[in-house]
């Protein structure tokens, strides 16, 4: 049972077990061979113990050879069993875990945009990571194998009763005090894991971080301090693998010291009976080797006990990464065959958190075909009003209604592959440009990409990288420049054949030249199809059929450029401020 906090938790216990299940069959096979175990590893003892007293007191030598060879088949058999037992028992508990990144992966790849906006990606990784290899230990190193151990050690005292009750209760005098010697390890290397697991979930996310964001840090001159900032996280997780080692350089010896208690009083005892003729040579032989046998499980158990408890603690982890309920809520399932791309907002609020509205009171429609702008300052709710209409977010009030129907009807793959967003800030896998245009989307033929190619016009430069097509990008496209990962969005948002197309802001970052390329792959993109852009230059959106002017989350002017300057309002002013302040003539 899993042990959170002070409490046994059945729950999660079965919860990890279920996993289990569709392996059931190895499952079964490696408890088999751990009872075989038990029951194996004492017969060494007892032979050796009837082969001292009925042939090597009696210089019978080939009934010595016969113990010798069968003293050997059991050692085979107990490796044998044991090979078996490793490898099962570990091939165990890596299936499970297989299975359990898996529904963690697809669960977060289902998790509101929200949920990352609060949480760490280093955090998310060790629960992918390195929490579910400790959950593997459960199978390989905890549950059966703390099973095999208790078995082991009442199969032993069995034994040692059987062959006197009374020398194993002096034996065994010493054992109240190894009970309480592991009690307090337990106890003890308990918190020192969970220092350790934190420890590593800090070092992933400061990690994770700082390399995503190497070129801030050397931008400014930042190397030395946030290498100072690491030499203090790796300190910290030193000191708490070492604290955790401490613990067990306690432990050890003092669990051998218990043992050799045992061996001391064996010797006292066994020999004042062997003198008084009451027990015999081979039952002090016999003996010796019982007890090294039953303190090395004990002594282990303690250790497996903390694996097993850590495992269930990561799995507690995981499990609240799967458990978490940040998906988009009502996934919808209308798929219709045709859609117009008709959008309309309906007195639309929205909050990231539930204090703040980002979006007050928002309505505007966009007839199929048209084109809207969304122009306003920094942080006016123009992002947050494409966000929801993909539904990455919910909205506090209101309808934003697709061709009539409220978004929340859609099937939620059907909506987003029916909008296609280009950012500004355009992400790229580490993977060739064919995949990462069709994102392995098997419905998307080669010859589908390089028409959408030809079409926006970057199939030249595609055709003079190394490989063509099947160039690899690296991580985030840092072999192509910043037009030509454009150009790259551009060709997936146009294989995918959406209905309604957003684009933010997407000729911000590139050069005059490259900005006309994509203005010629930006008019193929908006041929037939609803598009709204956002818009910092308002040179760009001239043409649209209708600009909304927004300013926190509200809409000051809506209408076509010509009747917006007619307003001298909000977007008067800013059409002054670009062109004006360059000496462009109004």
């Amino acid at each position: 049972m899993a042990v959170t906090g002070n409490a046994l938790d059945i729950k999660l216990t079965r919860r990890v077990l279920n996993y289990a299940r569709p392996y059931k069959g190895i499952f079964y096979w490696a408890v088999i061979l751990t009872i075989s175990l038990a029951i194996v590893a004492p017969l060494r003892p007892y032979l050796v113990e009837y082969t001292v007293d009925h042939f090597i007191l009696f210089n019978d030598t080939n009934g010595l050879l016969r113990m010798t060879g069968l003293m050997i088949a059991v050692i085979l058999l107990q490796t044998i069993i044991q090979y078996n037992h490793t490898y099962f028992t570990n091939w165990l508990g890596q299936s499970v875990i297989k299975d359990i990144r898996r529904d963690t992966f697809d669960h977060i790849t289902n998790l509101r945009l929200k949920y990352f906006d609060n949480t760490p990606i280093g955090t998310l990784i060790t629960r992918t990571v390195s929490d579910l290899e400790t959950i593997a230990d459960v199978f390989s190193e905890g549950l059966i194998s703390i099973i095999g151990d208790i078995l082991q050690i009442i199969t032993i005292i069995a034994f040692m009763v059987y062959t006197d009750a009374v020398l194993t209760l002096v034996v065994l005098a010493p054992m109240p005090l190894l009970i309480g010697a592991t009690y307090v390890f337990k106890e003890a290397i308990k918190s020192a894991f969970q220092d350790v697991r934190q420890q590593v979930t800090r070092l992933n996310t400061f990690l994770q971080e700082h390399i995503t964001g190497m070129f801030v840090t050397q931008l400014f001159g930042r190397e030395e301090q946030e290498f100072n900032k690491f030499k203090g996280i790796n300190r910290a997780h030193r000191r708490a693998n070492i604290r955790s080692n401490w613990y067990y350089s306690i432990f050890f010896p003092v669990v051998e010291l218990i043992s050799a208690m045992s061996v001391g009083l064996l010797v006292w005892w066994g020999s004042k009976e062997i003198i008084g003729d009451k027990i015999s040579p081979g039952v002090v032989v016999s003996f010796l080797m019982y007890i090294n046998m039953l303190y090395r499980p004990i002594r282990e158990l303690a250790d497996k006990f903390n694996t097993l408890q850590m495992g269930f603690v990561s799995a507690e982890r995981v499990f609240k990464v799967i458990d978490t309920d940040e998906i988009t809520p009502n996934k919808g399932t209308l798929k219709p065959a045709v859609l117009k791309g008709e959008v309309e907002f309906e007195n639309v609020w929205f909050a990231y958190n539930d204090e703040h509205w980002v979006l007050k009171d928002l309505s505007f429609n966009i007839k199929p075909g048209e084109t809207l702008a969304l122009v306003g300052a920094t942080g006016a709710g123009k992002s947050s009003t494409i966000n929801i209409l993909n539904r990455f977010y919910e909205i506090g009030k209101g309808s934003v209604k697709l061709d009539g129907v409220d978004v929340r009807e859609y099937e939620l793959n059907y909506l987003r592959s029916s909008i296609a967003t280009v950012l500004q800030d355009v992400f790229l896998f580490s993977d060739s440009i064919y995949n990462n245009i069709s994102l392995k989307n098997d419905k998307i033929t080669h010859e589908q990409i390089e028409q959408a190619a030809r079409e926006v016009g970057a199939v030249d430069f595609i055709k003079r990288l190394p490989g063509g097509f099947e160039y690899n990008v690296m991580e985030r496209g840092a072999t192509l420049s910043v037009g030509q990962a454009q150009m790259i969005s551009f060709i997936r948002a146009l294989v995918y054949d959406p209905k309604i197309l957003v684009l933010d802001e997407a000729t911000s970052s590139v050069d005059t030249e490259t900005e006309e390329l994509i203005q010629n792959a930006i008019l193929k993109l908006m041929q037939g199809r609803t598009t709204i852009v956002i818009a910092h230059r308002l040179s760009t959106i001239q043409n649209a059929d209708k600009i909304i002017v927004l300013d926190k989350g509200e809409i000051k002017e809506m209408g076509n450029h010509q009747e917006l300057l007619k307003l001298n309002g909000f977007y008067k002013r800013l059409y002054d401020l670009q062109f004006n302040s360059v000496g462009i003539k109004v």
